[in-house]
């Protein structure tokens, strides 16, 4: 789960890494009192889960608090890369005399945690590793030992911070991992983290994100969810139980396991490139059991995403055979007609493995309209990304 930055900051002070003062507002008139009760100058921050808010005029600087109200007024509402504005983050103002940049990660291809530093903050690290990628310290930290002070000023010495700067860059960086660990993320992010002109370094902004697999034992990470921004095909999908994840594209796709749905994205990107370029419009992982509810709630949401023109159904019967496939998806047939949503849009099916050859008659027998069967894999994907097109 991504954190808005106001939520990143609670959990810095939480920790005790250095933050500035400030509140969340959805109003103009909000944000006009808080910046009264923060007094001088205040930064007005747009609150989404995604990079490049300065440069979309999503941060802006107020010196009274009307103007404070006045900003606030022009950035909520506004879209940033796809992301409303529905809230912003009223902060105090600093000056900043240098910026750098920190992070924790967890590195999945080195299968450990990494720190990642900088002396080159404030712009996107992406951009620095692209530029002048020595200038960023790549540290690996082992999972049983930690972060302790010494590791942590080991850290900023291999970032070759200044040395009017180094015990406070060690003392946040120590703190930042007890964010990391004792909040169960996967992310910890600074940038920037400032040097003000009077040698404080303070966390001026905030990222990150907490491992979903341990809510079990934070249960106060629940408030931090935002429904309201999540995807609205991707919530219903989670109230069904549904492996989904929606992608910008045409094919909608229904799969039985992880593997086999990521290689059916593979496929269908593919043969879209030659059919005009439409792409997988989902990830769906309708796992072992493909009962008809469980098919009828898959195609239910896929098809409830307008820009889906054809669906793909990749079975690979293993436990599940491929017969109560084919008995789902006529189940889940009935199912949608009699909740009044027909089923207008093409689907191709493909279906192999255990029973294969019974759920291809069952198929044939029920005669379900813009339903085809295609033997292959790469067949299939070729004839769901040409009906996509052919439906543009």
């Amino acid at each position: 789960m991504d954190l808005y930055e106001y939520q990143a900051k609670e959990l810095f002070a939480k920790h005790g890494v250095p933050v500035l003062a400030g509140e969340v507002a959805t109003t103009p008139e909000q944000a006009r009192e808080i910046a009264a009760r923060i007094g001088g100058e205040t930064v007005v921050k747009a609150q989404v889960k995604t990079g490049g808010r300065g440069k979309a005029g999503g941060v802006k600087l107020a010196t009274s608090p009307d103007e404070a109200a006045e900003k606030a007024a022009l950035i909520l509402g506004m879209d940033i890369k796809g992301h409303t504005v529905h809230r912003v983050l009223v902060t105090q103002a600093s000056d900043i005399a240098e910026e750098y940049y920190f992070s924790f990660l967890l590195d999945r291809s080195g299968r450990t945690f990494l720190a990642m530093a900088s002396v080159e903050g404030g712009v996107e690290i992406e951009e620095v590793a692209h530029t002048n990628p020595d200038a960023i310290a790549r540290v690996p930290v082992d999972a049983l030992l930690g972060v302790d002070a010494a590791t942590a000023r080991s850290i900023a010495e291999a970032a070759h911070f200044p040395a009017e700067t180094l015990d406070q860059v060690a003392d946040v960086i120590a703190s930042l991992w007890t964010v990391f660990t004792e909040e169960d993320a996967t992310l910890v992010e600074v940038n920037p983290m400032v040097k003000t002109p009077d040698g404080k370094v303070i966390a001026l902004d905030g990222k990150v994100t907490l491992d979903d697999n341990a809510s079990f034992r934070r249960p106060d990470h629940a408030g931090f969810a935002d429904p309201a921004a999540a995807d609205p095909l991707e919530a219903r999908a989670a109230e069904k139980h549904l492996n989904y994840v929606k992608l910008d594209g045409e094919v909608g796709i229904i799969g039985n396991g992880a593997g086999l749905v990521m290689s059916t994205l593979d496929v269908v990107a593919y043969a879209g490139g030659m059919h005009g370029g439409v792409k997988p419009a989902n990830f769906l992982d309708i796992g072992g059991g493909a009962s008809a509810e469980v098919m009828a709630n898959g195609l239910q949401i896929i098809l409830s995403d307008p820009s889906v023109r054809s669906v793909f159904v990749n079975v690979f019967g293993g436990i599940t055979s491929c017969d109560a496939v084919a008995n789902g998806i006529v189940a889940a047939f009935a199912l949608l007609e009699q909740s009044g949503e027909t089923v207008t849009r093409p689907l191709v099916v493909r279906l192999d493995g255990n029973n294969a050859g019974v759920g291809r008659r069952i198929l044939t027998q029920a005669a379900l309209p813009g339903v085809r069967q295609v033997d292959t894999m790469d067949g299939a994907a070729d004839q769901a990304a040409e009906l996509a097109a052919q439906g543009a």
